[in-house]
């Protein structure tokens, strides 16, 4: 069963990669919202490892391919402290245009990528597990409760969330960031170790679509000034 829903969520990732790419390939011009990109390429690559580890089987090659998946989570989630600082600056909070601000948000991103490495992928004992039908190998010595990582890009993307909700009466990254953190922290009923991963797939969409909505919101305004079409083609 789980085996399933991990493919299903590599599956949806990369539905939202391909989203991402078409809005930076509209958009132009690349910004560090962009940067969610690697993110959601890394959760690709882990749910598929997760969804294929029963097929693989135990051995040499799964315990590496799991492995790799602490890394990439140690080295691209963090990026979404600066993808939440590009979102909040898009949104007209003239305080996150500041050097000082861009500067405090590539500190705490470095930050958060050596803690992990240190604490996590650089210290980490594989073992393997199995659960509800899917096999990975899984940290034997991970901490309990939710890792000092996740809470500050909660943070951040809180932060985001609600200076896009009173700049650009846009509620939805606030709404789904509280959503991601309350269905992570709720044991759920549910015969499943990968069925909350979803709160984590509707996180990303929030994200995606905020910067859609930034997107679009810009290319109205760039209008407005020079009168040219939104999608940027003559008019004529």
């Amino acid at each position: 069963m789980d085996s399933i829903l991990y493919l299903c969520f590599a599956g949806a990732y990369l539905v939202l990669l391909v989203w991402g790419v078409v809005l930076l390939a509209r958009r132009g011009r690349p910004s560090a919202s962009d940067l969610v990109l690697l993110v959601v390429l890394g959760l690709v690559y882990d749910n598929a490892i997760l969804g294929f580890g029963a097929m693989i089987g135990e051995g040499a090659s799964l315990e590496t391919a799991n492995g790799a998946r602490f890394w990439l989570h140690a080295l691209a989630t963090p990026l979404l402290v600066l993808v939440a600082w590009s979102i909040l600056a898009r949104s007209g909070v003239r305080w996150a245009a500041r050097p000082v601000s861009v500067a405090v948000a590539i500190l705490i991103t470095l930050a958060l990528m050596a803690y992990e490495i240190v604490v996590g992928a650089a210290q980490v004992s594989l073992e393997p597990v199995r659960e509800y039908g899917s096999l990975s190998y899984d940290d034997a010595n991970a901490a309990s409760g939710p890792p000092l990582m996740v809470l500050v890009v909660a943070a951040a993307l809180l932060v985001a969330g609600v200076g896009t909700w009173i700049r650009q009466r846009w509620p939805w990254l606030a709404v789904v960031t509280v959503v991601m953190v309350i269905g992570s922290a709720i044991p759920i009923p549910i015969a499943s170790g990968a069925a909350t991963n979803a709160f984590e797939l509707i996180l990303l969409i929030g994200i995606l679509a905020t910067i859609a909505f930034q997107d679009a919101r810009e290319r109205r305004a760039a209008h407005a000034e020079t009168g040219r079409p939104a999608d940027g083609t003559s008019g004529l």
